[in-house]
């Protein structure tokens, strides 16, 4: 069984997070500003491909939903005529996080829930997995020394986003970070489903075991986290929702149902309400979020079906 969960952590935690865990002040070494979004820098991807666009609609309301990927490299293909007519027909836009570019939330909680002095991951690990932190480590310019008071979920990510950001991809290239770019400056309201403490808290929350996990199967392949990411890359760019199930969720549920709850079920639950309300009220939202939320038995759009939603795929 392919073992990556740390790659499908990062790829369901928000760009706003993963520039967070760049900015950290724990790990000087990884302290990097991810350049700002340029909205209008995006490749079309060939007429009638792309990632996919669905819409749900009532009397009087349209919400388009979009999955984005959180770090992109720039050259990826990924705009259509389709997403620029919905997102230009949007009255206000729902992101994962309101404010992608704040990162001053995370901070505090980074600094409370990232870091243990008093259990250092050399205490966790057996010798061979520390050989494998020492040696990923030294991939992406530090020590495990200057890992070891990280808490495993922490490390884990730093040393994803450091691994794949060394490989080209990037939060500023990320779709949801060019779109909200672009709805800043369209000059409409800009919503989030969650706060970024929130996000980091999910992820900070998990039992030490799910971290443990997280951190150990990177640590097996980390060669191998670029090459997984562009799969997943491709998967979303070429429309194959199926595929990115397979690579995101149901991997993840395999091998560790308590990070598919706590990342994708639970969330995808609460999203679902508040796009429900939304149908409450009326006009066109444009909803991005990470595309791993958008695949899946437990989908947004499923658990919105479930509901007596109607929810269609927008053609070219």
């Amino acid at each position: 069984m392919i073992r990556r969960l740390w790659s499908r952590v990062a790829a369901c935690a928000s760009a706003a997070v993963l520039a967070a865990a760049l900015l950290a002040p724990t790990t000087p070494a990884f302290a990097q500003a991810p350049a700002a979004a340029d909205p209008a820098a995006v490749v079309n991807a060939p007429a009638g491909s792309g990632p996919r666009l669905w819409v749900v609609k009532d009397a009087d309301s349209t919400l388009y939903l979009f999955g984005t990927v959180h770090v992109l490299k720039p050259e990826t293909p990924w705009g259509s005529e389709k997403l620029n007519r919905a997102f230009a027909a949007a009255d206000e836009y729902w992101f994962e996080i309101a404010d992608l570019n704040d990162v001053s939330g995370a901070l505090p909680v980074i600094q409370a829930k990232g870091v243990s002095p008093d259990r250092p991951l050399s205490s966790l690990l057996t010798a061979e997995e520390q050989a494998d932190l020492d040696a990923a480590a030294r991939q992406v310019g530090v020590t495990a020394a200057q890992l070891d008071p990280l808490r495993p979920w922490f490390a884990a990510l730093q040393l994803t986003v450091a691994a794949v950001t060394k490989a080209g991809y990037l939060p500023q290239n990320g779709g949801d970070q060019v779109l909200h770019a672009r709805a800043a400056a369209a000059g409409k309201p800009i919503k989030g489903f969650e706060t970024m403490p929130q996000q980091i808290n999910l992820i900070a929350d998990m039992s030490e075991g799910a971290q443990l996990a997280m951190l150990r199967s990177g640590l097996k392949e980390f060669d191998q986290a670029p090459e997984f990411l562009g799969r997943m890359v491709a998967a979303w760019a070429s429309g194959d929702v199926d595929s990115l199930d397979a690579l995101i969720g149901r991997e993840m549920k395999a091998e560790s149902p308590e990070m598919y709850e706590v990342m994708l079920t639970r969330r995808n639950a609460d999203w679902t309400d508040q796009i429900m309300a939304l149908l409450d009220g009326s006009g066109t939202a444009f909803i991005s979020v990470g595309a791993g939320h958008l695949a899946g038995a437990d989908s947004v759009q499923a658990m919105l079906a479930k509901r007596g939603a109607v929810v269609e795929e927008v053609r070219d």
